[in-house]
């Protein structure tokens, strides 16, 4: 579907939704995140399978603040969101991601370094747009550490959801959420079984046919940080009870 008919579409639904057939018309991208794991074949997955996305799926159904009709707007942006989200996290290979223009994306966090995705791909998403602070250093971390860290601060899932949408495509301008429960110690911090939301905004420049360009972020990294300090260290008793060995994190990796 070209931009000009996602643009009629649209406005003819009034933002509420387009039928069935119109969505499934949709590129495969802006569509639901696991019939794009389905159809993606002789992938590189960075950890040889694909990944399982049926927890966060039953926390979004629980927890999710809006359930955007399918065809909205805001649904077609949130797809967006969550393949590309996807594909960086399990697609080794930036060349195999859908979501993106890769020669030249670009993706920033509150107006800082901008980063094309073979940085992303080697990095991660953690390390690039939180950077170093005096609550986490970004430097010292690799993709593999980063993720252990929140897997294991967020045992339940780190869900992702779109707000509202303010402007289409081109340049499509959103408000989201993020949220975790802090079941498990951040850093040898105590856990506090609060949950941890996140509210930013973003802007995501797209093609005709919904590719992304590149994507601006912003959001309040320190205060997300601080949360997870709150609970003071923990003592070396508490933290060799509350370890988790690597190698048993790294098994259930590919499950989000």
């Amino acid at each position: 579907m070209s931009l000009r008919n996602l643009e009629i579409g649209i406005k003819s639904s009034a933002k509420t939704s387009m039928s069935a057939t119109q969505s499934n018309n949709l590129p495969l991208w802006v569509q639901d995140r696991d019939r794009v794991i389905a159809e993606s074949t002789d992938v590189e997955w960075r950890y040889q399978i694909p990944p399982d996305y049926s927890r966060s799926k039953e926390n979004l159904a629980k927890e999710s603040i809006y359930n955007h009709l399918e065809g909205t707007l805001e649904a077609i942006v949130q797809n967006l969101v969550r393949t590309f989200e996807m594909e960086v996290s399990f697609k080794a290979n930036p060349q195999q991601w859908l979501s993106i223009v890769n020669e030249n994306f670009r993706v920033s966090t509150n107006g800082g370094v901008e980063y094309t995705a073979a940085d992303l791909s080697v990095q991660g998403t953690y390390n690039l747009f939180m950077a170093d602070s005096e609550h986490y250093k970004a430097s010292e971390e690799s993709f593999e550490s980063s993720a252990k860290v929140f897997h294991t601060t967020f045992p339940q899932g780190f869900p992702w959801e779109v707000l509202e949408v303010f402007s289409g495509p081109p340049n499509v301008t959103f408000k989201w959420r993020h949220w975790g429960h802090f079941n498990g110690e951040y850093k040898g911090h105590a856990p506090t079984g609060e949950t941890v939301e996140i509210i930013g905004m973003s802007i995501a420049k797209v093609t005709d046919d919904l590719k992304v360009i590149s994507l601006e972020h912003y959001f309040d990294n320190n205060l997300f940080l601080e949360k997870l300090t709150s609970g003071g260290k923990q003592t070396n008793a508490e933290n060799q009870k509350s370890a988790c060995p690597f190698s048993s994190w790294f098994k259930k990796s590919h499950k989000s």
